[in-house]
């Protein structure tokens, strides 16, 4: 049995110590919003914050979790508000929008730490990938949610 604490809950699930968040979260605690990519770490579809910090949960295992506050893109906001999920939306940064909670919640960590990041922040801190894409419209969202923040 673990206890961990998603979105503000504590939830208490029975899973084997090496199940990766990802599928903590996806299987037992259906938040499908955190999607899973590559497997590996790699791709960042199934970023989430942990601790505030963005991690990819699908080679983190849920040992490794211990009292930490995980935030999934369901937690970032009740109702879209968060700046970086406003900024999504005005710059029309979805195509097919697989990666987008991923790369949501990287952004929303890098903008924590870094309100203003210029270009080249920007391209170091956000490694997420996105097969459609619109890392231009990505970029602009991101200074679009600093402006709003800032």
């Amino acid at each position: 049995m673990v206890t961990l604490t998603v979105n503000g809950k504590q939830h208490t699930v029975e899973v084997e110590d090496d199940t990766p968040l990802l599928w903590v979260l996806r299987d037992s605690l259906n938040l499908t919003g955190t999607k899973y990519g590559c497997g590996i770490a790699e791709c960042g579809a199934c970023t989430v914050l942990v601790d505030g910090e963005a991690q990819r949960s699908c080679a983190l295992p849920i040992s490794t979790v211990g009292n930490a506050k995980i935030t999934t893109i369901e937690g970032l906001s009740e109702d879209r508000s968060h700046p970086v999920q406003r900024a999504w939306l005005a710059g029309q940064v979805p195509q097919c929008g697989y990666c987008q909670s991923g790369m949501i919640m990287a952004v929303a960590a890098l903008l924590k730490t870094n309100p203003k990041p210029s270009d080249a922040e920007i391209d170091a801190a956000i490694t997420n990938i996105c097969r459609c894409g619109t890392y231009q419209r990505v970029r602009q969202a991101i200074h679009m949610a600093a402006e709003a923040v800032g």
